[in-house]
């Protein structure tokens, strides 16, 4: 017996119905997390947890492989992510800087965060910080009073960020400019080498995700003068907010979110939200994310979508007023 068309439009719906229950059931053996920044940072811890924790799950039968692709700002893990397989069994875990703020500032991105990119969870909130080393007096307790050091001492007046372009990089150049003194930036690869230079004194200042700093605060070997946050950080109480120091432009909780190459079948989406989700509100992670000061916060697919978009609206004229661009 022949069948009509809708007969056969019918028996087509219900087969790409059951192949997607299929592909929801079929847990990957072992995904690959890229990071592009270097392993032992704020950020690598908490993909790191995550990754752990997505074992056993409808997502994957064993822990994720985190790989870390140093470089470019996170660019070079994204670039990585935009040629791997559509199938989920890689994702790309980064700061929002790397798909909200860095269309601003290259002419020639070598992906499109819209159309390359499928969000996927956000995992993290970070509170970025500022810190000085011993080459800024203990004299200087807070944020004003280091804009009068570095007003006085213009050649040593020198901050480190994690990468050219990053939302650390900004706050500093946002700093210089309202407060009207130059501030010279110098771009790291990753929170670690900057801190490491900090410390030991070859540079001032640092603007990084405020975590990267609590062991050396805790040691005495630099001083959080402010952290980004609305609100202080749980973890630093003792270190007021830029907001609270008179200095509210500077106020930025960034995230740090998996994204999924795009055309990644949407049932496989749901499946790593759920897995990623389920992760985050374990409460080992949240303890061991916190002690690197990171907020463990998850997500819906949408409304980290919406958040990407709004960030990107949000930085487009902050950026042209700091008139930076990977030319410049």
């Amino acid at each position: 017996m022949s069948l009509t068309r809708r007969q056969t439009l019918a028996l087509g719906a219900l087969a790409a119905t059951g192949l997607a229950g299929h592909a929801r059931a079929q847990a990957f053996e072992q995904p690959k997390f890229l990071y592009g920044f270097p392993a032992g940072s704020a950020g690598d811890i908490v993909c790191r947890r995550v990754a752990e924790r997505v074992a056993g799950t409808a997502y994957a039968k064993n822990a994720a492989i985190v790989e870390n692709k140093p470089g470019a700002g996170g660019r070079i893990a994204l670039d990585t992510l935009k040629s791997s397989p559509t199938d989920g069994s890689v994702l790309c875990m980064g700061p929002y800087s790397t798909v909200s703020i860095y269309p601003h500032v290259y002419r020639k991105l070598s992906y499109d965060p819209t159309a390359d990119f499928q969000p996927v969870s956000t995992t993290a909130i970070i509170h970025h910080g500022f810190a000085v080393g011993p080459v800024v007096p203990e004299s200087v307790k807070d944020v004003k009073g280091f804009i009068a050091w570095a007003k006085a001492n213009p050649d040593k007046a020198n901050y480190g960020s994690p990468a050219a372009g990053s939302t650390p990089h900004f706050l500093g150049a946002l700093l210089g400019l309202s407060q009207n003194f130059e501030f010279k930036h110098i771009p790291y690869r990753g929170s670690v080498p900057g801190i490491t230079d900090v410390v030991g004194g070859q540079i001032a200042c640092m603007f990084t995700p405020g975590g990267d700093f609590l062991a050396n605060h805790r040691a005495g070997k630099l001083r959080i003068l402010a952290f980004s946050g609305r609100t202080r950080l749980p973890f630093a109480q003792d270190v007021a907010t830029f907001a609270e120091q008179g200095f509210g432009e500077l106020t930025t909780e960034e995230w740090f979110g998996f994204h999924a190459p795009a055309r990644t079948p949407m049932s496989v989406v749901q499946t790593a939200n759920q897995a990623i989700n389920a992760a985050l509100r374990d409460k080992s992670v949240i303890d061991g994310i916190g002690v690197v000061g990171l907020i463990a916060q998850g997500s819906s697919i949408d409304e980290m979508a919406r958040s990407q978009r709004a960030e990107l609206e949000r930085w487009g004229p902050l950026v042209k007023r700091i008139g930076f661009t990977a030319d410049s």
